[in-house]
């Protein structure tokens, strides 16, 4: 039997069981093979019921005895396994789950994990974390003290998927992706033998060891992959020649207000080298939030210009894409370059235009969203590809805009710090310049305070709101997207909202700004609060990036402990932009270790870099 063979060779492995591994992303032998456990029961720490003690987190493994469905007087629905494990009975409780019956079955092994509670004369846990072991107690899938639990389905549970890995252990061998003497450098267990430890572990020990060696398997394949793909972009030869120093540049530089910082010179020394290279730029500048990424773009683009070749520009929201063809237009109004915007807001009639143009090559900077790529956009002669924010596209995305140019420079922008090591695997096949240092007068120390705080301090927070407007100032009022559902989101926001403009800020202009208003109707929005027009602008994290309002010196986070590290750091850099001392506000309670570590670690560091290495560390 073959790696790459069909999951249905395996024994036991009919049309329905194929069907449900597919919806886990397992087609063939080897994505069963490689569907890892997600954690593991230690028997050796399971409580035995007769040790239970009510008000305790506990995980019981015990025999199913007896199900039953009760129906209360309110008319709940009430499902109860009862489980037996040599010293005593124990109850799951389930409610208004009546599916959950067809769950469990008489002689099963199972785990119930939760907080036990005395009811009715009888131990419970309401509402268990449940694992299926054996599905009758004449199976014997595990072995030893350690329980593998493998993501599952409703219709194939943890321990059929066990039954099903140990029949394909036993009928493929591995082949070894590591060379012996990598292996030996870094002391790394064979591979046959770490994949049946790492579905069926003996020792715990043994079982960090294995797990190690696919993590270092995994990176090490990456790297080599991004390796053969840099040397073959370093052979491939591009299409255009650049004029580096030409009468546009000269222009632009002797008009710019201000010095570059040292940090922008020396990412503009690496453009223009790899500019007049003749392999393609593949460049990833990545750059603490408001550090000038834009500006360093719009020089490189004006060398685009100057050689009489065409720019793009991609951003992932209509409100940055158009909110980078005003500062465009404002960094170019004393040179003769041609700026088009285009994105789904823009009318038939002036989209006609702008393809017309564009192929004639009379616009020389096309700014806009993923409406860039539609097919019909075609440019004559594009040499520079610029994307902003390159996480929020997929990687066919930039492929298709690569295609429009004839093997054009390609400059992708983030400004969501990696750290270095991160940086070197994933990004392996870029060429990664980093620009830390702010421009005078945009130190982010200085100017933001981050606050956190409890629910009990609410109405001073509010009451913070209201001495920044009296100041003449704006503030932001961010809530967190609970569920992936754009009208679960917008009904979030729109209830909150009415809370705050009706009942704390009834005297204040208050706009709502979420994911499923229409992109004209965000952009209204915005623009009135960047015009002053709203004193409160209550969004989700819509706002998150690349938003400029200097204006604004307040911004409330609601359950901060929600946002990750890149998020929450992404959105205090949308107040602090003028020359305003600022304050970030997070509401936070967080219930576990790590989320109380996120929330020191923004509190604490201040530059996006430092904040990425610690949530690096926190997330292990």
């Amino acid at each position: 039997m073959n790696l790459d063979d069909p999951v249905e060779n395996l024994r036991f492995v009919g049309k329905e069981t194929a069907r449900q591994l597919k919806k886990l992303g397992i087609k063939t032998i080897e994505d069963l093979l490689f569907h890892f456990p997600f954690r593991y029961l230690d028997l050796s720490r399971i409580k035995k019921v007769g040790d239970l003690r009510i008000g305790e987190e506990v995980t019981v493994v015990g025999e199913v005895r007896r199900i039953q469905k009760i129906v209360s007087r309110r008319g709940l629905k009430i499902v109860k396994v009862q489980i037996f494990d040599g010293t005593g009975y124990l109850s799951g409780i389930w409610f208004n789950q009546e599916y959950m019956e067809g769950v469990f079955k008489a002689g099963m092994e199972v785990a119930l994990s939760g907080l036990v509670t005395l009811k009715f004369g009888e131990l419970q846990i309401e509402n268990p974390f449940y694992d299926v072991i054996r599905q009758n107690s004449g199976e014997t899938v595990h072995t030893g003290r350690i329980i593998p639990i493998h993501p599952s389905t409703a219709k194939i549970s943890t321990a059929r998927l066990r039954r099903l890995i140990s029949e394909a252990l036993k009928n493929v061998s591995l082949p070894e992706v590591l060379p012996s003497s990598v292996r030996k450098e870094f002391n790394l267990p064979e591979r046959q033998k770490s994949i049946n430890e790492i579905h069926f572990p003996t020792s715990f020990d043994k079982l960090k060891e294995v797990r190690d060696r696919f993590i270092f398997e995994e990176l090490f394949l990456l790297q080599m992959a991004l390796a053969l793909v840099k040397k073959k972009q370093a052979k491939i030869v591009k299409g255009y020649k650049y004029v580096v120093g030409g009468p546009l540049l000269k222009n632009f530089l002797k008009n710019l207000p201000f010095e570059f910082t040292e940090d922008q010179k020396k990412v503009l020394r690496e453009i223009k080298e790899d500019l007049l290279s003749p392999a393609p730029m593949n460049r990833l500048l990545q750059g603490e939030v408001g550090s000038g990424k834009t500006l360093v773009a719009a020089t490189a683009i004006v060398i685009a210009a100057d050689s009489q070749l065409q720019a793009a520009l991609m951003a992932p929201t209509e409100v940055l894409a158009e909110q980078h063809y005003r500062n465009f237009k404002k960094l170019y109004e004393r040179l003769p370059i041609k700026i088009a915007l285009l994105t789904s807001n823009t009318s038939k009639k002036e989209r006609e235009e702008i393809i017309k143009n564009l192929k004639k090559g009379e616009i020389t900077l096309l700014i806009g969203t993923h409406a860039l790529i539609q097919e019909d956009v075609k440019f004559k002669k594009l040499s520079l590809v610029v994307i902003d924010e390159q996480h929020r596209f997929g990687v066919g995305q930039r492929i298709k805009l690569k295609e429009k140019g004839f093997t054009p420079d390609v400059l992708i922008m983030t400004a969501t710090p990696i750290p270095r090591t991160l940086a070197l695997t994933f990004y392996g096949d870029l060429d990664i310049s980093t620009m830390k240092t702010l421009p005078l007068g945009r130190d982010i120390t200085s100017h933001i305070k981050t606050i956190v705080c409890d629910k009990e301090h609410r109405k001073a927070a509010y009451l913070k709101i209201r001495e920044e407007v009296k100041k003449g100032h704006q503030a932001y009022i961010i809530c967190p997207l609970i569920e992936e559902s754009d009208k679960l989101e917008a009904k979030a926001v729109m209830e909150e909202a009415n809370r705050l403009k009706t009942e704390v800020f009834p005297d204040l202009k208050v706009g709502i700004l979420h994911g499923k208003l229409k992109p004209k109707e965000k952009e209204e929005i915005m623009k009135a609060f960047r015009q002053r027009e709203l004193d409160v602008l209550i969004s989700t994290t819509v706002i998150e990036v690349g938003i400029d309002v200097p204006n604004a010196t307040v911004m409330l986070i609601e359950n901060a402990d929600r946002f990750g590290l890149s998020q929450l750091h992404q959105l205090r850099g949308r107040i602090g932009r003028g020359a305003h001392r600022s304050y970030c506000i997070l509401f936070a309670d967080p219930t576990t270790e790590e989320g109380k570590a996120r929330i020191k670690a923004i509190k604490e560091n201040k530059d996006g870099f430092s904040l990425a290495e610690a949530d690096l560390k926190i997330r292990g």
